[in-house]
């Protein structure tokens, strides 16, 4: 008889390894050389039973001491209770890749009583609307539960019957080599249950579909996207499962005057050139239909903006309001008469620097940056 293979070369672990890096590399093997994924492939099937056995011991710590001690000879004749890796421990060591595996978790209840699908709506306001909230109503088509049958599916009169093939478990097992597999049970597909007389109403499903009525309550301050949730207002459970949920998801629609920023308001006010030179107040609409004074300063330049404190969207679930900002733009005169002409180029001859600094101040940086190139030529 060969002698055995180190049990961390069998894992392809150093003798440092921790109980992580363990689980890992025996989950990565494991998941390798599983019968399942070699069909037919007895040597896969050897290497697939070391590795087990090789988990089996080191992931125990008193084992593993002692095959770090003794080696092999630490469990055989009877030595710690045997090395062949289907002790008591086997199934709480190797339960957790089965899902990585084959994916089973569990899905339904006995009864087949499944959770119904959540459902989204999307829904359009606008910003006055998200300013000071409303109470929406929608109508929508969703899955409800069959009065017919009460949500179980059957014809009135009769009741599901337990499944023959799976005995009511939903799942069957398959033993394969040295293990047992669950698969869901092709016969009632999981559910534990029958139906051999449905409902004529529903089909057997437990559901129909119905248009219902909803009261949508939209809070004060809600932003592009924001998301409400409508406990139990989804789709009814299967034979009589819990319903899902409704979420409704706003979007809110483009406004003529104003752009949002979180809870501030941005509204640009064009101007004109002498009400910006000579200064002035003017007044604008604020989202609440009020009315607000802005004075701006001679001399006011095109872009610059002034702050209206507190004329701003409401904050979600609060009492505090941001602000509106006011950006005036310098509207230049178009289609001047003969006699504008003449007042505008007269109003230029008598400009000097001290009414335009930032444009003395740029062609001053230009003919500097001229004359550098010069120099260096």
């Amino acid at each position: 008889m060969s002698a055995k293979r180190c049990y961390y070369e069998t894992l392809e672990v150093e003798r440092s390894v921790n109980d992580a890096g363990l689980k890992t590399a025996f989950r990565k093997l494991a998941m390798k050389w599983h019968p399942d994924k070699n069909p037919g492939d007895q040597a896969s099937e050897v290497k697939f039973k070391e590795i087990n056995e090789a988990y089996e011991i080191l992931k125990d710590g008193d084992k593993r001491a002692a095959y770090d001690r003794y080696g092999h000879a630490a469990f055989e004749q009877g030595g710690m209770g045997g090395g062949h890796g289907f002790g008591q421990g086997f199934g709480q060591g190797f339960a957790d890749i089965f899902e990585d595996l084959f994916g089973m978790t569990g899905q339904r209840g006995r009864g087949g009583r499944e959770r119904g699908a959540d459902l989204r709506y999307n829904m359009e306001i606008s910003l006055e609307e998200a300013f000071a909230g409303k109470t929406a109503q929608i109508q929508i088509p969703v899955s409800v539960t069959c009065e017919s049958c009460s949500g179980t599916g059957a014809k009135a009169g009769s009741k599901p019957k337990t499944c023959a093939t799976c005995n009511g478990a939903g799942r069957l097992r398959h033993a394969q080599g040295f293990f047992t597999l669950e698969r869901t049970c092709h016969a009632c597909q999981g559910r534990g249950q029958v139906i051999e007389d449905p409902c004529g109403s529903c089909s057997g499903t437990g559901r129909v579909t119905k248009e219902r009525n909803l009261s949508v309550n939209i809070p004060p301050g809600v932003e592009d996207g924001t998301r409400i949730r409508l406990a139990g207002e989804g789709e009814a459970g299967v034979r009589g499962g819990p319903p899902g949920d409704l979420y409704i998801f706003l979007a809110l629609t483009a406004h003529p005057l104003f752009q949002r920023d979180g809870a501030d308001l941005y509204c640009r006010v064009p101007v004109s050139m002498v009400s910006a030179a000579l200064g002035g107040e003017f007044e604008v609409p604020a989202i609440d239909k009020s009315k607000t004074k802005v004075k701006v300063p001679a001399g006011t330049q095109s872009g610059q903006r002034f702050r209206v404190a507190g004329k701003g969207m409401p904050v979600l679930r609060s009492r505090q309001k941001g602000d509106m900002y006011v950006q005036v733009v310098v509207e230049t005169p178009q289609n001047l008469t003969k006699k504008q002409q003449e007042l505008l180029a007269e109003f230029e001859k008598l400009s000097s620097g001290a009414t335009q600094p930032e444009a003395v101040g740029f062609f001053s940086r230009v003919k500097e940056f001229f004359a550098s190139r010069t120099d260096g030529v």
